[in-house]
């Protein structure tokens, strides 16, 4: 039996033009979606840079010798706990107070005696007069310490923050690894030998080399022709610190200091 033909049903050109616009829309819409998905977890992915402020500093390293120099009113460092602490502005403001005595007696020493290394605040005793727990002053009380006995003159709040608790003195850590080196420049052949802490970098020691070098950065600086990484200590570099050895040699660490050589890169970006 014949079939009879099928007629395909015709759609009217609006209706076809309504879903051509509505598939348009919906690729459109996923497509922005899309965009929008990956440049958000871009935006996460990608970390926001750090400030220059964010970056951590470097230690400053204050050897021994270094914090001796400075033992006047004019120029008066001292150090305890670790810590080393330019207290010039404090001697400056309190030249005439006569409890500035006890600390200039002790300018450019070590006052590790007077501190509780747990609290980090002025060592404590039972005073025998009053039988009270009061501050321990071997060497009298000095600037800041309140008195054992009432007076007139002095209030509880006359300090807001005593100058042992006051970070604004502080100048770095003191060193437990001062060593000697030997620096030859050699382009001019002039030696000289330097002070340096062990635990300070090649690029810190470089700074300490400008007190003799005002040009000490546009040098490359070797030991034993070997290319010094500036981002490490001597000991990182392999320079270890015999000085203890020579001694129980009975050989003059002087005469035996490591050298290291500088050579002149003549880099003109350094001025």
């Amino acid at each position: 039996m014949p079939q009879a033909p099928r007629h395909r049903a015709r759609v009217p050109d609006t209706l076809r033009s309504n879903a051509a616009n509505d598939a348009g829309r919906v690729l459109t819409a996923s497509r922005e979606s899309r965009e929008g998905a990956s440049s958000a977890s871009a935006s996460l992915a990608a970390p926001a840079p750090a400030s220059a402020s964010a970056l951590p500093t470097a230690t400053r390293w204050i050897s021994a010798n270094e914090r001796r120099q400075h033992n006047d009113i004019t120029d008066l460092w001292v150090s305890w706990l670790g810590s080393v602490y330019d207290l010039t502005p404090l001697a400056q403001a309190y030249a005439d107070d006569p409890l500035l005595l006890p600390i200039l007696k002790r300018a450019g020493q070590d006052l590790s005696d007077w501190f509780d290394p747990a609290t980090s605040d002025l060592r404590t005793h039972v005073h025998p007069l009053t039988g009270t727990v009061a501050p321990f002053t071997p060497d009298g009380r000095f600037l800041h310490v309140p008195p054992v006995m009432p007076r007139a003159d002095w209030s509880s709040d006359h300090v807001a923050c005593p100058w042992w608790l006051d970070r604004q003195y502080h100048l770095g850590s003191l060193s437990r690894q001062a060593r000697h080196i030997r620096i030859v420049n050699t382009l001019t052949q002039q030696e000289d030998v330097l002070e340096v802490c062990g635990e300070e970098t090649l690029t810190q020691i470089q700074d300490r080399y400008l007190m003799v070098n005002s040009h000490a950065k546009g040098y490359m600086w070797k030991y034993l022709g070997a290319l010094l990484d500036m981002t490490l200590t001597l000991q990182e570099n392999g320079i270890p610190d015999e000085t203890a050895m020579l001694h129980q040699l009975a050989m003059d660490p002087v005469a035996w200091l490591p050298t290291l050589h500088v050579y002149f890169s003549d880099d003109l970006t350094v001025a």
